[in-house]
């Protein structure tokens, strides 16, 4: 039987570290995108929007309920991305909501009143 290779723990920390750097990467784009396609980089500034994630985060520490609701309304915008994207030849809408897709996910992104 031939003898086990022994492993090259430093390569593999350095395979584990750019990894871990390209899904930041990643996660980074992905949050303009999401910026973007909610409309809130264009409604909001900076500074407004560092707060309202801020506050967000206070909120859904201290009510989970409000949290859940959030997140299933964020799931239902990104259900209509999805749907408006995939169906781009057929003539059903992406959407039954009389509102616009934008203004939903503002009011998704705005924590609820306390």
């Amino acid at each position: 039987m031939a003898p086990r290779r022994p492993r090259d723990i430093d390569a593999e920390l350095r395979a584990l570290q750019d990894k871990a750097r390209q899904l930041r990467t990643k996660q980074k784009a992905q949050l303009g995108e999401l910026l973007l396609a909610t409309g809130a980089a264009d409604a909001l500034d900076p500074d407004t929007l560092a707060g309202l994630l801020l506050h967000g985060l206070e909120q859904a520490k201290s009510n989970p309920q409000a949290a859940e609701s959030w997140r299933q309304r964020g799931e239902a915008f990104f259900r209509r991305e999805r749907a408006s994207t995939s169906g781009a030849g057929e003539s059903k809408p992406a959407s039954t909501s009389s509102r616009p897709a934008h203004r939903d996910a503002e009011d998704a992104a705005r924590p609820a009143a306390e």
